[in-house]
């Protein structure tokens, strides 16, 4: 793609994020939503693969589908209390198709089945961009308005979405797909807290933001695309593949990585406020995502030194200009010790 072209898609992509965060008029936040899609829909098909082409297709669908239902509800909010202000979520039915057209954005489950499709469809650049800044206008939209969504709608959605993305990733051997039912499980635990805790979904959303982009960055300097590419990523850099066995590890969660500090505060914070069923379910939903961690890492170290010969030299091409992920990853794994300063 041409560069100049590239970099318009890209400009127009952060001001439609940034349009949406920032504004209170629900007309204003439709046009950064649209903005938005419109300028991921050519970096989708940017491969002239049919792949490609599907997958921008169905993203375009869902997409357009979930903005015309949240134009749709503002509207009918409007008409009945004569107010455009994101805020003011007073009529019945308006919240309850906002929260379902935010959960086809977001890809929550049951509305989740394009975003594994659409990932896989894409190069590890564009899943990355798909998994982490397009998660951003939604759930700004999200933030806005928890305190007026419906939470029992709310929670069911959360829990169907770590069951989904724990039962789902066990059986995948596709990186891009893992990573998307990853994306699932996690905003399933960000819908559990939203209406509970803004500031709490904030920080799971940024640790979220790191964890994901770190892996993303790893896979994509070492060319992994199948967990078969996993079980040579030694030989290619063993200090990548130590830090992809961390970062992992950090996904699934497990102390003391930073991945455990949003899981343990929001389990607190719905013991707290007497949730403890739904505290214990989504504790024991979040083993199944870290089942198919913990299976993505023991393929890693099957290979580890001293390996065979047959695994000393790796077929696929190098990329010309790799990106360097370790600093993303010290900054994803050292924010246990500052942990009081982001959520304070």
């Amino acid at each position: 793609m041409n560069p100049y072209i590239l970099s318009i898609l890209v400009s127009n992509l952060a001001l439609g994020a940034i349009i949406t965060a920032a504004s209170y008029h629900w007309f204003l936040a439709w046009i950064g939503l649209e903005l938005n899609t419109l300028a991921i829909i050519p970096i989708l098909a940017k491969r002239h693969h049919p792949r490609a082409t599907e997958a921008a297709t169905k993203y375009f669908i869902i997409q357009a589908t979930a903005s015309s239902i949240i134009l749709f509800s503002s509207t009918i909010n409007a008409w009945h209390t004569g107010t455009w202000d994101i805020m003011q979520l007073t009529t019945f039915p308006t919240p309850i198709m906002l929260t379902i057209a935010l959960a086809m954005k977001l890809g929550l489950s049951p509305m989740h089945f394009w975003l594994p499709e659409v990932m896989q469809g894409t190069d590890m650049t564009t899943a990355l961009i798909i998994a982490t800044w397009q998660k951003l206008p939604p759930i700004s939209l999200l933030y806005m308005t928890s305190n007026q969504l419906p939470t029992t709608l709310l929670l069911t959605l959360a829990i169907l979405s770590t069951m989904t993305g724990g039962w789902s990733g066990l059986n995948q051997t596709q990186l891009r797909k893992i990573m998307a039912f990853s994306s699932i499980a996690h905003l399933g635990w960000m819908a559990a807290i939203a209406t509970i805790s803004q500031k709490l979904l904030i920080f799971t959303l940024t640790i979220y933001l790191l964890m994901t982009t770190s892996l993303f960055l790893i896979l994509i300097t070492l060319t992994a695309k199948t967990t078969k590419d996993l079980g040579m990523m030694w030989t290619t850099s063993p200090t990548l593949s130590t830090t992809a066995l961390i970062s992992l590890m950090t996904l699934g969660g497990l102390p003391p990585l930073t991945g455990f500090l949003p899981k343990w505060l929001i389990l607190q914070e719905l013991t707290t406020n007497h949730l403890i069923p739904l505290a214990t379910s989504l504790a024991l939903t979040s083993l199944l995502s870290l089942m198919f961690y913990m299976r993505l890492t023991y393929i890693m170290t099957l290979t580890t030194s001293p390996n065979t010969t047959i695994n000393t030299m790796k077929w696929r091409f190098k990329p010309t200009k790799p990106i360097n992920p370790i600093p993303v990853t010290i900054m994803m794994l050292l924010l246990i010790p500052i942990t009081p300063l982001i959520y304070a």
